[in-house]
């Protein structure tokens, strides 16, 4: 008990030490700010997408530590460094958690491709690398065009993207999330790869 005493009596002495009152407490309010603001961006996004379990947990969290820096500010409100260290906090805070929900590419897209060149060869491309696409005749206005949609998982943007600057490069294409899918294995199937890895198995049971 008597240890526990000290312990928190040590504590206490660190806080009300100056370098700690001019640097200690805008550090960690920023960084407070950083973590919960970053906290809020993947919430938003999270609603947006309609994941209803993740969203009120990271609410929860969000809201806690927000209060625990904002008592800090209101506690030294006469701190011109602290209503700065809280500014820098959520920015930064707003760009780290733009940066993870990136990272994470959660979710499904449609990606619309348009072009005016033969776009047999991107077709079949894409329908061998497991794709699901579906092709619609139209005109535009220098004359016909296909179009191709294709509804796949963020995380394989950047692979298709290649394929069509490969096989169409001046084909014009757009990329917009979807809230839902109704049916997952339309959006992309299985690759090929998996297939192998689950022949091998067997072999390397052995």
């Amino acid at each position: 008990m008597q240890k526990y005493d000290k312990e928190v009596f040590m504590i206490e002495d660190i806080l009300k030490e100056e370098w700690f009152v001019l640097y200690g407490i805008p550090l960690l309010i920023a960084l407070a700010r950083i973590v919960d603001v970053s906290i809020g961006t993947l919430r938003i996004i999270f609603v947006a997408k309609g994941l209803r379990l993740w969203a009120p947990i990271l609410g929860f969290f969000e809201v806690s530590i927000w209060l625990a820096a904002i008592s800090q500010v209101m506690a030294n409100i006469n701190s011109i460094t602290n209503f700065f260290a809280y500014a820098i906090g959520f920015s930064l805070g707003n760009y780290l958690g733009m940066f993870i929900e990136n990272k994470l590419a959660l979710g499904h897209v449609v990606v619309r491709i348009i072009t005016k060149r033969d776009a047999t060869r991107l077709i079949a491309k894409l329908r061998r690398s497991d794709y699901n696409v579906t092709v619609v005749d139209a005109e535009g206005n220098m004359g016909e065009v296909s179009v191709i949609f294709t509804v796949i998982k963020r995380s394989r943007v950047t692979k298709i993207v290649r394929l069509i600057k490969h096989y169409n490069p001046r084909a014009v294409y757009s990329i917009e999330d979807v809230r839902y899918v109704s049916d997952t294995t339309f959006a992309t199937k299985a690759p090929r790869v998996s297939k192998n890895f689950t022949r091998l198995l067997p072999s390397l049971k052995k």
